[in-house]
């Protein structure tokens, strides 16, 4: 059986780039197609040149359209408006869309819905096997404890990143939501400043920590009366995410359309 081809997209920033040499270096899959934003200086390069070592064929481009038409799978950790174009050309040619995109809103999410209906795409804000085991601990310990437990998801990540809560913050109060059966949308508590009044009881609440080059760290803390109990994942090492991105690319090789999550790859779904 051939290798599926896979696309990398913001093949030039730290994780395209961390996914493309993890590609090649694959005995599973081969390297297909580099795609970077128009006006981007790797455009036309190769990319082992522009990655800094030695020359293997694959050239950078901007046109997104010529490069997924040949792929069976797309690994994809741009931006939410990029995202929702490459979901569109991943559809069409009924290719795996892995995406580790995270800031996605409500409108995105449903433009990548309507593209889950002509091929299968697995979306998750964090694509290590530790998070997605501490996504299921913090379901059942939710589920367990009453809502006189106070739910705390505190989140660290170096000083570049752009949105807050983090997508794997969010993973986290999803999952603790849905341990007490409700939204995350209807207990979450925005970010605190200033004169707040008194925790509202079941309120889900978050924290977010920025600085230096932190790869990823969340805490999620239930606090009761005279204990707590804090449930952690310390990534350390950014190649955890491309390897989860790569694990759900070739996994969903043999799947019909529709939205999937690493829950779903690793084998975790209850």
């Amino acid at each position: 059986m051939e290798q599926p081809g896979i696309v990398v997209t913001g093949v030039s920033g730290r994780m395209g780039q961390m996914l493309a040499r993890l590609v090649l270096g694959s005995d599973q899959a081969r390297l297909v197609g580099a795609v970077e934003r128009t006006g981007s200086d790797w455009i036309g390069k190769d990319l082992g040149q522009a990655m800094g070592g030695a020359a293997n064929g694959v050239i950078v481009t901007d046109d997104a359209v010529s490069a997924i038409a040949q792929a069976q799978a797309i690994i994809d950790f741009t931006t939410p408006a990029a995202t929702v174009g490459f979901a569109e050309l991943a559809a069409q040619a009924r290719a795996v869309h892995v995406i580790g995109t995270t800031g996605l809103s409500e409108d995105d999410l449903a433009a990548i819905s309507r593209a889950a209906r002509h091929a299968p795409i697995v979306r998750a804000g964090n694509m290590s096997l530790g998070v997605n085991l501490l996504v299921g601990l913090t379901r059942k310990v939710a589920a367990t404890l009453g809502e006189d437990w106070d739910i705390e998801i505190v989140e660290a990540h170096h000083r570049h990143k752009v949105d807050a809560p983090s997508g794997t913050a969010l993973m986290l109060g999803e999952a603790a939501a849905q341990g007490r059966n409700d939204a995350l949308e209807n207990l979450r508590t925005p970010a605190r400043d200033g004169i707040t009044g008194p925790r509202a009881e079941g309120s889900i609440g978050f924290a977010a920590i920025r600085g230096g080059d932190v790869v990823g760290e969340h805490d999620v803390i239930f606090c009761g009366q005279g204990e707590r109990i804090v449930l952690r994942h310390l990534a350390s090492d950014r190649a955890i995410f491309a390897r989860g991105a790569l694990r759900a690319a070739l996994w969903g090789q043999d799947k019909g359309p529709g939205e999937y999550d690493m829950m779903d790859v690793l084998g975790l779904t209850s």
